[in-house]
C-alpha cells in the first residue's frame, strides 16, 4: 500500500489545508485534459485522488496514522474477510448446536423427504450465501467517463484480486452488484453477491449537480464587456473552444450540449456549464483609471437599480 503522505508529497504534520493545496496541484498536473494519453500521468491523477480521501478526511487520517495500511478494518468490530463490512453474524446457523447436540438431524431432515427415512438417505437443502457488502472511493473522472477498479478481497485465507467495472454516470451511493462474489453457498446453494457502494472523491475545479456538470470560468472585464472566444476544458474532449458574448456578467451560465455526464439508465449525457466570473486587477495605474472613467461615461449601467 503506497505511502499517502508520499503520493501529496507533504509531512505527516500537514494541516488539512496544506493536504488540500498539494492535491489540487498535483490533480492538475496529471490530470487527463493536460495529458491526454499518459498512462503514468493517469495513473498520479487517481492515486492522488485516493490519497486525498484518507488524508482529507480527518477521521481517516487519524486511523490511517494509527493503523496504517489496516485503517480500513479499524472500528468494524474486528476485520472481515472483505474490506468495508466483512460478513456479518457467526456463519449459518448449526442446528446440532441449536438444539445442544441432543437431536438426530439424520431424523429430522429424513422426515422432512418422505417421513422418516434412515439418516443416509436424507440430503440437506441447499443454502445460498449470503451478500456481503464494501466500500470503494474512486477519482470524479471515473465516475463521469467510466473505467474499471481493481479490490482486494480475502477468501479461504488467501487475498484474491477482483475487477469492478464502473459505468459511466455512477455517482456517492451508487452500489455496483458483482453476481456470486459473496459468501459461498452450502449444500450446493448458490453463492451469495459482493455489493460495493462508490463513494466519488472531488474534482479539482468540475463540480456535478444531477448529470449536469459546472465549473467557474473567469473572464477579465475586457472580454466580459466585448466578448471572447476562449479555450476551455470538457470531461471527454479536452479543450474547445467557447464563445463569451458581449456584455455578459458574473454568474453568466455558458451552455456546452451534451458534454455532461451520461444518465445510469438512459445513457443520454447531461450538458456542462461554464461560469462566468470576472476578475478585476487589483490596482490599476492612473492612465488605466482615468480609460475606466472614460468607459463608465461613455456606457453608463446603473447595476443596482431595482434590486432593493
Amino acid at each position: 500500500m503506497a505511502d499517502y503522505y508520499k503520493t501529496l508529497g507533504v509531512s505527516r504534520s500537514a494541516t488539512q489545508d496544506e493536504i488540500r493545496k498539494a492535491y489540487k496541484k498535483l490533480a492538475r498536473e496529471n490530470h487527463p485534459d493536460v495529458k491526454p494519453g499518459d498512462e503514468e500521468a493517469a495513473k498520479r491523477f487517481k492515486e492522488a485522488a485516493e490519497a486525498y480521501d484518507v488524508l482529507g478526511d480527518e477521521e481517516k487520517r487519524k486511523k490511517y496514522d494509527q493503523f496504517g495500511e489496516a485503517y480500513k478494518y479499524a472500528g468494524k468490530g474486528g476485520a472481515g474477510p472483505f474490506p468495508g463490512g466483512g460478513f456479518q453474524g457467526s456463519g449459518p446457523i448449526d442446528l446440532s448446536d441449536l438444539f445442544g447436540g441432543q437431536v438426530d438431524l439424520g431424523d429430522i431432515l429424513g422426515g422432512a423427504f418422505g417421513g422418516g427415512g434412515p439418516r443416509a438417505q436424507a440430503r440437506p437443502r441447499p443454502m445460498s450465501g449470503r451478500d456481503v457488502r464494501s466500500n470503494i472511493d474512486i477519482p470524479f473522472q471515473m465516475a463521469a467517463t467510466g473505467g474499471s477498479y481493481d479490490v482486494s478481497i480475502q477468501r479461504d485465507g488467501k487475498v484474491e484480486r477482483l475487477e469492478v467495472k464502473i459505468p459511466a454516470g455512477v455517482k456517492t451511493g451508487s452500489v455496483v452488484r458483482l453476481a456470486e462474489e459473496g459468501e459461498a453457498g452450502r449444500n450446493g446453494g448458490k453463492a451469495g453477491d459482493l455489493l460495493i457502494t462508490v463513494r466519488v472523491g472531488p474534482h479539482p475545479y468540475f463540480r456535478r449537480e444531477g448529470n449536469d456538470v459546472y465549473f467557474d470560468l473567469p473572464v477579465s472585464v475586457a472580454e466580459a464587456a466585448l466578448g471572447a472566444r476562449i479555450d476551455v476544458p470538457t470531461l471527454t474532449e479536452g479543450q474547445v473552444t467557447l464563445t463569451v458574448p458581449p456584455g455578459s456578467s458574473s454568474g453568466t451560465k455558458l451552455r456546452l450540449r451534451g458534454k455532461g455526464i451520461p444518465d445510469l439508465k438512459t445513457k443520454e449525457p447531461g450538458n456542462q456549464y461554464a461560469v462566468i466570473k470576472i476578475i478585476v486587477p487589483g490596482s490599476i495605474n492612473d492612465a488605466a483609471a482615468e480609460h475606466l472613467r472614460q468607459f463608465d461615461a461613455a456606457a453608463p449601467v446603473s447595476p443596482r437599480a431595482g434590486l432593493w
